[in-house]
């Protein structure tokens, strides 16, 4: 049996991610913040216990686990907890953001928030390494393991693209270079690290901000036509449960990999049947000024 820790798994791409691997029968621990009796900065409703029994119903084990990834006490506790329950761990998924709410789309780096770009940094770079540090000596006991570091953007993309704004691209500049980083020093020792990507995401953020459930979704189309090439958090969840089962994974080491792009070499489908290719859509279609049309694209 599969062990994993989804870090990071309250709310979108990590409860979809946690969920597709209890689909395919894993035991998953899965951590957050925001919990029944607690909530986070966000003030969002999504828990923890409903990420962790969305896994069980899937067919897995979820086991809910709330923990601040930058408290190094909480996630060395934590992987002592899944080394005492399991004694393995095979699966690593980084997934920890919390950024929505600090970002500015519009002010340069001298007029943003200073506070809330340097607190984007800690969460979304120190947990990542802080999880890490704890959590690879466990992994690197059995060979095989998988590191997955989740960002926003291939690393092609990324490299020509300036993504948002000054804090939020680092961000996920960085994250693409610990998943790089980390596949040099996890390969020689037979493990291997990957950076994946959703495409346009339908998170629960995302849908509340168009006003749209994901049975309706295809509602917000109307006025932003390039939502035609979105994604369920069910597709990337399939993406790394793809990874997951293939056990030639190590061919990704190193490698900036697309739910879009796994989807054409592994044949999973979204929850509608198709394959969204957004990161090829948004260079072709979406950024050279092209009308919305995701024909030959999912």
């Amino acid at each position: 049996m599969t062990i994993a820790l989804v870090a990071g798994a309250t709310r979108g791409a990590g409860r979809g991610i946690a969920a597709e691997l209890g689909a395919v029968g894993a035991t998953v621990y899965v951590t957050g913040r925001t919990t029944r009796d607690q909530q986070s900065e966000y003030q969002r409703p999504e828990t923890i216990e409903e990420t962790a029994e969305l896994v069980t119903r899937a067919g897995g084990h979820g086991i809910a686990v709330q923990a601040d990834h930058l408290d190094r006490d909480q996630v060395r506790a934590l992987v002592e907890r899944i080394d005492r329950e399991q004694g393995r761990l095979d699966v690593l998924v980084n997934n920890i953001w919390g950024g929505e709410n600090l970002f500015s789309w519009d002010k340069p780096l001298w007029e943003h928030d200073l506070d809330d770009g340097m607190r984007m940094l800690r969460l979304a770079i120190d947990t990542h390494i802080i999880t890490s540090h704890y959590a690879l000596p466990l992994l690197l006991r059995h060979e095989g393991g998988l590191v997955v570091e989740m960002t926003d953007g291939t690393a092609d993309y990324n490299a020509v693209n300036y993504r948002v704004s000054f804090f939020y691209d680092l961000v996920k500049s960085s994250v693409l270079r610990m998943a790089f980083g980390l596949s040099k020093e996890l390969g020689p020792r037979g493990a291997t690290a990957v950076a994946l990507t959703p495409g346009w995401l339908r998170s629960e953020l995302m849908l509340e901000h168009f006003g749209v459930t994901e049975e309706t979704w295809r509602d917000a189309l109307e006025n932003v036509p390039h939502f035609a090439i979105s994604e369920s958090p069910a597709f990337v969840g399939r993406a790394v449960a793809a990874l997951v089962r293939d056990p030639d994974r190590a061919r990704w080491n190193g490698q900036s990999l697309s739910s879009g792009g796994l989807a054409q070499v592994y044949g999973f489908t979204d929850v509608d049947g198709s394959r969204p290719d957004a990161w090829r859509y948004v260079v072709e279609v979406q950024d050279a000024g092209k009308p919305a049309d995701t024909t030959g694209y999912r």
